[in-house]
């Protein structure tokens, strides 16, 4: 607080504190319950005399605006606070808005109760008490070396991921990575980055916000047909493990063939290898990148093993690549945050991190199980894909269903949240309106009590489309 101006205008200084305190409690600055600070440390930070202090509070106490009791010290009271105009508070921009809802199944998040807390708090304090004291400092953008060299072996041995930690950049989320690839591929004279048929919206806008244009390419059952890319394009972007949304996996030809055109057009691939880690009914695909980490970007994250809010992804970067991408990382904020850098790297050596992996693996495919048994029984014609990996499926529901749009509104009624596979096209168009309605269902989100009603709910509306 400065005082400077009140009691420059008559106040007295005593008078000038209490019209502080009691502005900052109208205007919401200090809110109810705040503890306020000990009348001797106030006074020392505003270079008044504590007992100034003790008579305002005093005040303010009897007016009604604080609260002070022997032992428990002076905090605001907790009493109606006027709101602000509504001019002065900005509705919150649509993009940054979830969908509340009874039930919620939108695809893209796991299950936030499977999060490993105490492990997770384990290993931060071993990796705290055994950090040096320089990795506190600011320090490469690429990252810390420690989970650097973690991730080395790890992806390594269980994505089949060639590189070394030279070549790792950690990331706030594959959704900075890509921004920063984008912006790099800009720099180097690309202008169009081609997308999958079918993708996620943000990432294309993430794309178009650096400069690029985006250019789909078709799917089939075996996934992108890389057949059609465009030689204009400066790089592809391509979910081969687990194609999202529709789950088709790239076939072993047409990843080489992939490579290949990026080998010729002196372009680059990048392999988002969203939900790696899991998979049910088929042997593990091991990561494009391997092919050739000269022309494969590999993007991988946490979001999905552990939690989306921890903001921690990676890329093994080209050679080509390392300096513009690590140059644009210091740009944009330096460098990741270090604890949880240090936190997953003691997680992933010390075994941890592959036994949550294993334990949500068994969960979520019980999950599926169930989802795909109940739709079988109460909705048999609808069609589920996509299932034999990651924590989404996909349901085509038969010719004559109620059109996807209002079949997403009456979701909406009935106190679900999903979302529509016409949302993920990467283009509008006639053919987008004649595509038959179907929906991606997120069986990861709910939590534990929550799914069978919303397995339920589902059910209900699909037997009414």
């Amino acid at each position: 607080m400065d005082l400077t101006g009140r009691r420059a205008a008559g106040a007295g200084l005593r008078a000038a504190l209490e019209d502080a305190l009691r502005e900052a409690v109208q205007d919401g600055r200090l809110a109810p319950g705040t503890r306020l600070p000990s009348s001797r440390a106030l006074g020392e930070d505003l270079g008044i005399a504590r007992n100034t202090v003790v008579e305002a509070y005093g005040q303010l106490t009897a007016e009604g605006w604080l609260d002070s009791r022997q032992g428990s010290g002076t905090t605001v009271a907790r009493r109606a606070v006027p709101e602000p105009p509504q001019g002065r508070r900005p509705a919150a921009p649509a993009a940054l808005k979830r969908p509340t809802a009874r039930y919620d199944l939108m695809s893209g998040r796991p299950d936030l109760s499977l999060f490993p807390r105490t492990a997770w708090l384990a290993a931060a304090r071993r990796a705290l008490a055994t950090a040096p004291h320089e990795a506190l400092d600011y320090g490469s953008p690429l990252g810390r070396i420690e989970l650097r060299q973690a991730l080395t072996h790890y992806l390594a041995r269980v994505r089949g991921v060639r590189t070394d930690p030279d070549h790792l950049l950690i990331c706030t989320g594959v959704t900075q990575g890509l921004g920063l690839l984008c912006a790099a591929l800009r720099e180097r004279g690309a202008r169009t980055l081609a997308v999958e048929e079918y993708g996620l919206p943000p990432q294309h806008a993430i794309a178009r916000a650096a400069g690029l244009g985006t250019t789909p390419v078709p799917l089939d059952a075996d996934g992108a047909l890389v057949d059609r890319l465009d030689s204009r394009a400066g790089a592809v972007l391509l979910t081969p493990a687990h194609q999202y949304p529709t789950g088709a996996a790239l076939s072993a030809d047409r990843r080489a063939q992939a490579v290949r055109w990026a080998r010729e057009q002196d372009r680059y691939v990048i392999e988002d290898d969203y939900d790696g880690e899991f998979r049910y009914d088929r042997q593990p695909l091991g990561a494009m990148q391997a092919l050739d980490p000269e022309r494969v970007v590999y993007a991988g994250t946490t979001a999905k093993s552990l939690a989306p809010g921890l903001r921690l992804a990676w890329l093994a970067l080209p050679d080509a690549l390392v300096e513009p991408v690590a140059r644009l990382k210091a740009l944009a904020d330096t460098m990741s945050p270090v604890l949880d850098q240090l936190t997953l790297a003691e997680l992933i050596t010390s075994g941890t991190y592959d036994r949550h992996v294993r334990r949500c693996r068994l969960h979520y495919r019980r999950r599926r199980d169930h989802l795909v048994a109940a739709l079988a029984e109460h909705a048999p014609r609808v069609r589920v894909t996509g299932i034999a990996a990651g924590l989404h499926a996909v349901l085509q529901l038969p010719p004559g269903s109620t059109p996807e749009p209002e079949l997403l509104a009456r979701a909406q009624q009935a106190g679900l949240s999903l979302g529509g596979l016409g949302r993920h096209r990467a283009t509008d168009g006639p053919a987008a309106d004649e595509a038959p309605p179907a929906l991606v269902i997120g069986y990861a989100t709910p939590p534990e009590h929550a799914f069978p009603g919303a397995v339920r709910a589902l059910c209900e509306l699909l037997r009414r489309a």
